[in-house]
């Protein structure tokens, strides 16, 4: 008897804001939702997330009181169908730590650290995602 996986349902079924909002932490790390669909992302590298926390922690140190430099947490670039990305490195108004979902204009700055398994879409797909949102500056290192 062999075991055959299933994948749940919502990886096969577009998903809506308000189904979103109610997931935890834990189970929206490492996913990212594109026109509404569950797209699951391989974990990084470690020096992948050096890389990251090495950029956010000098771009933090740089931008003063008004703005904030973490690490992966979503930004909300459309409602309808739900698109939510998860940059490596978001620089965000300092005033908005606590304002769930991040909204692109709250947002100055993403920087996508990029990876073998991840070159086309970070160096097209999120170019065209992040201008449309309004954010001004994609970074690819």
């Amino acid at each position: 008897m062999s075991a055959e996986l299933v994948a749940p349902v919502w990886m096969h079924e577009q998903i809506t804001a308000e189904q979103y909002e109610p997931w935890s932490e834990e189970q929206c790390a490492g996913i990212e939702i594109v026109d509404g669909m569950v797209v699951v992302s391989p974990s990084a590298s470690k020096r992948h997330n050096r890389l990251a926390r090495i950029l956010a922690n000098a771009l933090d140190a740089a931008a003063g009181p008004d703005w904030n430099a973490d690490t992966a947490f979503d930004v909300r670039l459309q409602d309808v169908p739900l698109t939510n990305r998860r940059p490596d490195v978001i620089v965000y108004r300092a005033d908005t730590i606590d304002v769930t979902p991040t909204q692109p204009e709250y947002v100055l700055l993403v920087a996508e650290v990029v990876s073998p398994g991840s070159e086309t879409t970070d160096r097209i797909v999120k170019v065209d995602q992040y201008a449309k949102a309004g954010i001004g500056s994609y970074w690819r290192v």
